[in-house]
């Protein structure tokens, strides 16, 4: 299960997701240079045009990526969608992507999500693995530009599905439309106390701060995630520099994040908030934390030799680190 969002302050937006899973599979930064050729698996090989930094494990220096953001502001994250998810054979018609294909395809040749719709006509998400060790998961997709604008698809049997996305949130299941139709069920939540509609003319005891938001949802499920993220990020303040935003970016992933022990998926095993992280859509920088080190980190896509061919790894930092502020007696 994962959490993504797009988050809008100081003119600068902000892009990134949760990974909940209960196990790591070796993820780290990774930027690939605009020279990297892809190979494709029914496409032919194509350099990329546009550089981009996310989070990956590399097999056979192929970047895999979970998220990631080019250096002209288009990020995309990839949500596990069991169950609806759905990909195809092979069609003659349509340009065939593999799944685990379609974040370096988008982001090494588009820049904005109106180029990236109307790529995604011509596309269809062929059901292909990377390889008999790594199949594909079932996944779909957030994506979002610098100007504030995103967009889900999702591949079901119905076909290659694109929606608009006015709450700029993403979980898992259900399909996103389901998930826009739930949230008027929480309509009436609010950061501000309630007004007595219940019995009118009688002073109840509001007897604690915070009741506008007695009913909002704090399950580790999808739908309530899906919930509890749209409310925070929509009353959200914006930040009045980059430290202000991005603090406040991960408050909003944070929110979500799933602590080791509450979400068990099978015995002895819990899904956990193993990162989260985030690409400053304006200036590339992308930032991160992970369980064991929740200090924020950055890279800077822009600092790096861009026009190289080959993969550029980081390693993640996962150590702690604690600012003991106590005094010696001496």
């Amino acid at each position: 299960m994962c959490t993504s969002i797009v988050y809008s302050s100081n003119n600068n937006h902000y892009f990134g997701r949760n990974l909940d899973l209960e196990i790591s599979f070796g993820e780290h930064p990774v930027i690939t240079p605009r020279n990297y050729e892809f190979q494709y698996r029914k496409l032919p090989s194509k350099k990329a045009k546009y550089a981009m930094v996310g989070m990956a494990i590399v097999e056979n220096n192929y970047p895999l990526y979970f998220d990631a953001a080019n250096e002209e502001g288009l990020g995309i994250a990839g949500l596990n969608f069991d169950g609806p998810c759905h990909y195809f054979p092979e069609n003659a018609e349509k340009n065939n992507v593999t799944p685990f294909e379609l974040i370096p395809y988008l982001l090494s040749q588009y820049t904005t999500v109106a180029e990236v719709k109307e790529a995604l006509k011509d596309v269809s998400l062929v059901n292909i693995n990377f390889s008999e060790k790594l199949p594909l998961s079932p996944l779909h997709w957030l994506m979002a530009d610098k100007s504030g604008k995103s967009i889900v698809v999702e591949s079901t049997l119905s076909g290659l599905h694109v929606y608009d996305n006015p709450v700029h949130v993403l979980t898992n299941n259900p399909e996103f439309p389901g998930q826009l139709r739930n949230l008027a069920n929480y309509s009436n939540i609010a950061p501000a106390q309630p007004k007595n509609t219940l019995v009118p003319g009688v002073d109840l005891n509001l007897y604690s701060r915070g009741l506008g938001s007695y009913f909002l949802p704090g399950g580790m499920d999808s739908a309530s995630r899906f919930v509890k993220v749209a409310f925070v990020r929509a009353h959200s303040p914006q930040g009045n520099n980059e430290l202000s935003s991005v603090t406040n970016y991960f408050h909003i992933l944070h929110s979500v994040e799933q602590p080791k022990g509450t979400d068990e998926v099978g015995p002895n095993s819990y899904e956990y908030t193993i990162y989260s992280d985030g690409t400053n859509l304006e200036t590339g920088t992308f930032y991160y934390t992970n369980y064991e080190n929740n200090q924020i980190n950055a890279i800077e896509l822009n600092k790096e030799n861009l026009n190289g061919n080959e993969l550029i790894d980081y390693k993640l930092i996962e150590k702690q680190t604690i600012n003991y502020q106590s005094k010696t007696i001496k």
